[in-house]
């Protein structure tokens, strides 16, 4: 993980190692994800392409994949 510093002096926590699946992440999380967006203002995700393309970018910026490029 790089030891990037912020502005503020903060480190960098994201995106997590990520060595499986992930207990945490759910469809409740995509579900609550999407609602904060909505309410700002953001088109709803009714397409199930849309939730998936959402799901995907969530698990991008979380996680750090350990296949590169498989």
């Amino acid at each position: 993980m790089s030891d990037t510093v912020f502005r503020f002096g903060a480190e960098r926590s994201y995106p997590l190692a990520h060595a499986g699946p992930d207990p945490r992440f759910s469809e409740s999380l995509v579900n609550s994800v999407t609602a904060v967006l909505v309410g700002y203002g953001y088109p709803s995700l009714a397409a199930v392409e849309g939730r998936a393309a959402l799901e995907s970018a969530l698990v991008a910026s979380l996680h750090n994949s350990q296949e590169k490029d498989a």
